[in-house]
């Protein structure tokens, strides 16, 4: 057996890359039947025997005996004359087993060899990498940070395999150091400049899907099936749920025990906010359960141009914008409506009212007890009865009276 080491550790290259005994085999006779051809004009009558376990192989030429001055093809027929020189007892007919020795080539023709395989070995790992990564799309990994640098972030598997973590994809507030594990959903799969390109990221919709799926055994399960998920990274996060059990309440069995299951992936997050509700196909429903924490008093809908008008208390505005107008923004993408958010003036005025216990700076708490003991327990409730009334249903004096009417409505004028 002729033997040639033609890459190095052959054993550990077939074992580290995964790559199956069949496919090598066929990668190795490729390459020595190009230098047959190429040598000898056909590869047909010649079998290339690879040994995978020590990275050696033989090549062996098989010739058909025939008749001196018979031979019209060098390379399938051999004279008798010739055959018996190499065994006595060959007979015409019978065929002739030679084994080409691999200096035979040249020197040039066996370091073209061993290029062209180191090329097709390469190629064998970036479709084998780029196939696993391919069929992973969507799913976390966990890589340790290799290099940080400005625009992106170097990640290695557990394999050594090159995983990127651009900063587009990382939330605000990541930082990573050397060393650490990160967590990322696997993006997209391309190749760029003949390389495999593997893209992680931290902010896409589906980085959260897979977390709770990883916290909350009834989405693994498929009791509980998230509709959407919308994200302002690193700010808030909105997350539509619903149950195919009536038993099972999906807002509950996402936030978990005093919010055991959820607080794991808030931190995982970096404490990115995560407003987890029940869907409904009730677009008004949708709409107000959108907008937490903040609570709507009316709205109107325009289903036609998919547009809704939101109105709420004063101290609601805000809280349904939200901070950069990330609570609305997410709202709408969660909801696909346009919303605007209004003063409920009318209901304001209707509505407004404070309590008698705010007002413990100006009046007396011993007059605020004597009001509450008559039922009266906020401003509009005294405002509403008359002087006499109030006297007489109290054990206060008229002048005392009027002295609180006097300091609540003056509370209501300055509104």
């Amino acid at each position: 057996m002729a033997s040639i080491n033609l890459i190095e550790s052959f054993t550990e290259f077939k074992e580290a890359e995964n790559i199956d005994r069949p496919t090598l085999m066929k990668v190795l006779e490729d390459v020595f039947k190009t230098l047959l051809r190429k040598k000898y004009g056909s590869d047909e009558n010649f079998d290339v025997i690879v040994n995978t376990e020590k990275g050696d192989l033989e090549i062996l030429r098989r010739r058909t005996i025939v008749n001196d001055g018979e031979v019209e093809d060098d390379n399938a027929q051999i004279a008798y004359s010739e055959a018996i020189l190499v065994e006595p007892d060959y007979q015409v007919g019978e065929d002739l087993y030679e084994e080409v020795e691999i200096m035979d080539f040249g020197r040039r023709a066996i370091l073209a060899a061993k290029q062209t395989l180191s090329a097709r070995i390469g190629d064998l790992k970036k479709n084998i990498l780029v196939k696993k990564y391919a069929d992973r799309v969507g799913e976390i990994v966990t890589g340790e940070v290799y290099q940080v640098w400005k625009k992106e972030v170097l990640l290695l598997d557990d394999e050594r395999n090159e995983l990127i973590l651009p900063k587009s994809e990382q939330i605000p507030t990541d930082y990573f150091k050397k060393g650490e594990n990160v967590r990322a959903v696997v993006k997209k799969v391309e190749m760029k400049n003949n390389a495999p390109l593997i893209i992680l990221s931290r902010t896409h919709p589906t980085f959260l899907a897979k977390l709770l799926e990883i916290e909350v055994p009834e989405i693994f399960d498929g009791l509980i099936v998230i509709k959407k998920i919308v994200r302002e990274p690193g700010e808030r996060a909105k997350v539509a749920v619903e149950s195919y059990d009536d038993r099972i309440d999906p807002v509950g069995a996402c936030v978990g025990m005093k919010g055991s299951r959820i607080h794991g992936i808030v931190r995982e997050l970096r404490n990115e906010n995560i407003d987890i509700i029940n869907y409904t196909a009730n677009i008004q429903l949708l709409i107000q359960r959108a907008l937490t924490p903040a609570r709507i008093s009316r709205m109107e809908i325009d289903n036609d141009n998919k547009y809704a008008s939101v109105f709420l208390k004063a101290d609601q505005v805000s809280l349904a914008i939200g901070k950069k107008g990330v609570n609305i923004k997410l709202a709408c993408e969660l909801t696909g409506y346009e919303i605007d958010v209004f003063r409920d003036e009318e209901q304001e005025q209707a509505e407004y009212d404070i309590d008698l216990s705010e007002f413990s700076d100006e009046i007396e708490e011993w007059v605020l007890d004597e009001l509450k003991r008559i039922g009266c327990d906020t401003a509009r409730s005294v405002l509403d009865l008359t002087v006499e009334e109030l006297v007489r249903r109290s054990d206060l004096e008229e002048e005392t009276v009027k002295d609180v009417r006097r300091i609540l409505q003056e509370e209501f004028d300055k509104e």
